[in-house]
């Protein structure tokens, strides 16, 4: 039995998720549909993406992922389909399913085409609906990405993801702050082995013209209330937060923001 994930902006007001999920049932009645979320801030490509990074490596083998935050829908942008190790990802080529097919390991990609398949009338407004849900459902049936696109040699990515490993420094940006103002970073443990850098080493983070000394450690209160520290989160970045505090408010820290992180 396939599962078919959605995360999208549309939240939960209207009908727009629940005819997705017709869509996808008369095509594939067998399915599992699991709702990753749809509370994304309205256009906000980059926070749907975290959360879809997040959780993609937590689902079972072959589980097809459609992500819909597509300020573009309707212009120019393209529809894919990504071939992760693992998962499939479908939805706008505007950088949101990069990040979380590219933790996975991408093996192909795919625009997607015109195919008796698919609605030959469709909402230029609702590309969800029409063309990334009936994908879905029939690649959810057996049917491969291949006989639903053409394989590209490129699709777009999020820049805030790339990280710089040189010099003995690593450089990296915001990509989230969490409800409790904690500070996540685009970089894994894997950036910090690279340095060199264990749990319990300190490290100098330097963002604008600020400099701060925290230490590497496994949980929040491995330094006093109030102390500055860097951890690897629970979905496997880094990040910098204040043991019982707001990181973002006391250091200034927002999405976007480059920080550059030096052993000590």
């Amino acid at each position: 039995m396939r599962v078919i994930t959605l995360l999208t902006d549309f939240g939960l007001r209207d009908s727009y998720v629940a005819e997705m999920k017709g869509v996808i049932l008369r095509i594939a009645p067998n399915v599992v549909i699991v709702d990753i979320t749809h509370e994304v801030s309205k256009f906000n490509v980059e926070e749907g993406a975290f959360h879809l990074a997040r959780c993609a490596p937590y689902f079972p083998e072959g589980t097809i992922h459609v992500g819909v935050v597509d300020p573009g829908v309707g212009g120019s942008r393209r529809g894919i389909i990504i071939e992760a190790e693992g998962a499939i990802f479908i939805g706008p080529d505007n950088g949101l399913l990069a990040p979380a097919a590219e933790r996975l390991g991408v093996r192909a990609v795919y625009e997607i085409k015109a195919s008796e398949l698919l609605p030959k009338r469709f909402s230029e407004v609702f590309h969800g609906r029409d063309i990334f849900a009936p994908t879905a459902a029939h690649i959810a049936n057996g049917v491969p990405p291949s006989e639903l696109g053409v394989e590209l040699q490129s699709y777009v990515r999020l820049p805030s993801y790339d990280v710089e490993v040189e010099d003995g420094h690593l450089r990296a940006r915001v990509i989230h702050v969490d409800g409790f103002g904690n500070v996540v970073l685009g970089a894994t443990d894997h950036d910090l082995k690279l340095l060199g850098v264990e749990f319990g080493d300190f490290l100098e983070v330097e963002w604008e013209d600020r400099r701060l000394r925290v230490p590497y450690v496994r949980y929040f209160s491995a330094v006093e209330e109030g102390e500055p520290l860097l951890l690897l989160d629970s979905g496997g970045y880094l990040e910098l937060a204040i043991n019982l505090g707001d990181a973002s408010k006391r250091l200034d820290l927002k999405r976007g923001d480059e920080v550059i992180l030096r052993p000590l």
